[in-house]
């Protein structure tokens, strides 16, 4: 092998190797954000369902009467 096929080899492992490194970075943040997306959810869920259940319960509290 000629000297500068194994320079050539080692610049584009390195290259590889910071792409690897950057596409790493960007894993970590998308899986933070989706984890962050997931509590957004789960409590919006929460929040609907608790929503749905006091309707169903009947007329809210701070409902004016009919005499009114």
């Amino acid at each position: 092998m000629t000297e500068s096929r194994l320079v050539d080899i080692e610049t584009k492992l390195a290259y590889q190797e910071d792409s690897v490194y950057e596409l790493t970075l960007a894993l970590r943040s998308q899986e933070k954000r989706i984890e962050q997306l997931e509590a957004t959810c789960k409590l919006l869920i929460e929040r609907i369902s608790d929503m749905a259940s006091g309707a169903e319960a009947g007329a809210p509290a701070d409902e004016r009467p009919p005499h009114y």
